[in-house]
């Protein structure tokens, strides 16, 4: 099987070469959807191996992460799928960057498919009867949210909504959205400097009842509005002195109004790690790494 590179959406190259400038980040998967072959951060094949203990994604091809896979695919392999007839179907399963040489070794695919679905393989694909949910796929390369490895969100992306392998609906979204007199959050990692800001505003000289230099973890929610603070390592109910300094760190960051991200079109909460330090003296400091 040849894959036609002019086939293949720019937002591909686009994608793959922003991640090159990020540690061991994990290659994604591909969808076939009309002309286009668009890359796809959803782990689809993996709810089919937890449901099915007996098969061992990482030893497809004799590959995994500890034994030799590269480290941008500690899957040891890549799926490629495809939408035909408004069904989800899976078509290959190929190595890592197998696609470099521009085509597929069709034979091995039909084989590691044939072993994995027996009876399910027809016509050389599978069609994707266990999943139900949103595939994503990009529209940009504008990241606005990364883990480091694999789950991403783009700012404009198309969603498809899947029902038992049926497909549903199809709609472009954009994921983030700019709030009249909001505080912009595009960067994560200094929506924390923004949090210390406004608690530098406290005159913790004057709590004497406690010290709060702790790590805690800010809920930014779905509206945009603070909503909830906790300890870092929260497991059980925090005592009297912990709840206080919760309590008076959320009164003082729940006016902030931040602009509104979602996750395939949805607006989702985030959570902020942030940690701070307040002196004898009454000053406090951050200590955020």
């Amino acid at each position: 099987m040849k894959l036609n590179p002019l086939f293949i959406s720019p937002v591909f190259f686009l994608v793959l070469a922003s991640f090159q400038l990020k540690a061991s980040p994990q290659i994604p998967d591909l969808i076939i959807y009309k002309k286009d072959t668009i890359v796809t951060f959803n782990l689809i094949l993996e709810q089919y191996f937890q449901r099915h203990e007996k098969t061992s994604p990482e030893k497809l091809f004799g590959l995994s992460f500890r034994d030799g896979s590269t480290f941008n695919c500690w899957r040891g392999y890549q799926a490629i799928y495809k939408i035909e007839n408004d069904s989800l179907f899976l078509v290959d399963i190929i190595k890592p960057f197998e696609l470099k040489s521009g085509k597929i070794d069709k034979i091995v695919s039909t084989q590691k498919m044939k072993e994995i679905f027996g009876d399910k393989l027809q016509n050389t694909k599978v069609y994707i009867d266990w999943f139900s949910g949103d595939l994503s796929f990009p529209l940009n390369n504008k990241v606005i949210r990364w883990d480091g490895v694999f789950y991403t969100i783009f700012e404009k992306e198309s969603v498809i909504n899947i029902l038992g392998g049926k497909v549903l609906k199809i709609e472009d979204v954009v994921n983030y959205i700019n709030e009249p007199n909001a505080i912009n959050r595009l960067d994560k990692n200094k929506i924390s400097d923004t949090l210390f800001h406004e608690l530098k505003k406290v005159r913790w000289k004057k709590i004497i009842k406690c010290d709060c230099s702790d790590k805690y973890l800010v809920t930014i929610g779905e509206n945009g509005r603070i909503s909830q603070v906790k300890l870092n390592d929260q497991q059980t109910v925090p005592d009297e002195e912990n709840q206080y300094c919760m309590n008076l760190i959320f009164t003082k960051l729940n006016k902030l109004k931040f602009d509104i991200i979602k996750n395939k079109g949805k607006p989702m909460a985030e959570e902020i790690y942030i940690e701070i330090w307040i002196t004898d003296d009454g000053k406090i400091e951050n200590w955020t790494r």
